[in-house]
């Protein structure tokens, strides 16, 4: 009987302890990975916010103004900050349904995460080869702005998901929306609708205007650039183009449009407006209409 070749059987031995050494090196990161998310998670519950207090109480100041307020200890020459929370209430309609149109036209129909729109962002993001186009809604904007900070980093979308997630069992609809209008930004240092209103337009949020209420919603992507005040191209393109979905899908704010007559605007011959699908109710919007 031959005996085996002795470079096949240093052959068996090299991938033997290759195999054992990738074996080892899974095993270590699978406990590492999970010591870190066993560390996340006593995180997570140390820091977990009080929804009953959010749900109910006024509405709190979001990490962006504190961050905002810390800049400006340390450069004095940023304006002062501006913000006034006040209740839904004394919201026009138009300006709500101008958000929900702008922002997420699936709010009131998704559980703080819209699916749809993820897929349909990943596609767009796929044909212009690059990460253009977002999905996130306004509960994990609201999120985002209230407990997290501007960073795109795994750990921080993870504690967005996860608080969104808490949020939207916690809080109603109504609630998510009055809190993410009172502390969005519109401009440098500028918070929430009242703040803005007063800022750009001299009035009260609750005597907007439907132009001047698509106009605010126009300049959420980037208020510091895009604001009635700058009216750069694309902030005027974005509010024609909401102020056009306005009066073709008014929704709940329809009396109060038709009450204004708000005029809509020629399509920019740059950007078309999608068209509406065979059958349109009026709270319908077209989901990539933004």
């Amino acid at each position: 009987m031959t005996s085996p070749n002795p470079k096949r059987r240093k052959m068996v031995r090299a991938v033997g302890t290759h195999i054992s050494r990738i074996s080892a090196v899974l095993r270590w990161t699978f406990r590492i990975l999970l010591i870190a998310l066993i560390i996340d998670l006593f995180y997570l519950m140390v820091t977990w916010p009080d929804w009953k207090a959010l749900a109910s109480g006024p509405i709190p100041k979001s990490n962006f103004i504190r961050d905002y307020e810390e800049r400006r200890t340390e450069d004095k020459k940023l304006p002062a900050l501006r913000w006034r929370p006040v209740s839904l209430s004394q919201v026009p309609k138009h300006l709500q349904r101008a958000a929900i149109i702008a922002e997420d036209s699936r709010f009131y129909e998704h559980s703080g995460f819209d699916l749809i729109a993820f897929r349909e962002a990943m596609d767009r993001n796929m044909d212009e080869g690059r990460f253009k186009f977002g999905a996130s809604t306004i509960s994990q904007q609201t999120v985002k702005n209230l407990f997290l900070s501007s960073s795109r980093t795994p750990l921080r979308k993870w504690h967005e998901l996860v608080l969104t997630w808490g949020m939207e069992q916690n809080l109603s609809k109504h609630r998510i929306l009055e809190i993410y209008l009172n502390i969005a930004e519109f401009g440098t240092g500028i918070y929430g609708v009242q703040a803005a209103a007063q800022t750009y337009y001299g009035t009260s949020a609750s005597g907007l205007t439907v132009a001047q209420s698509a106009e605010l919603i126009a300049s959420l992507p980037g208020p510091r650039k895009h604001n009635p005040a700058t009216r750069t191209r694309f902030f005027q393109r974005r509010s024609h183009k909401i102020l056009n979905l306005l009066t073709r899908y008014p929704g709940e704010a329809a009396e109060a449009i038709a009450r204004e007559q708000a005029p809509a605007f020629d399509e920019d011959p740059d950007e078309e407006v999608p068209e509406p699908p065979a059958v349109v109710t009026t709270d319908q919007v077209p989901p990539d209409a933004i």
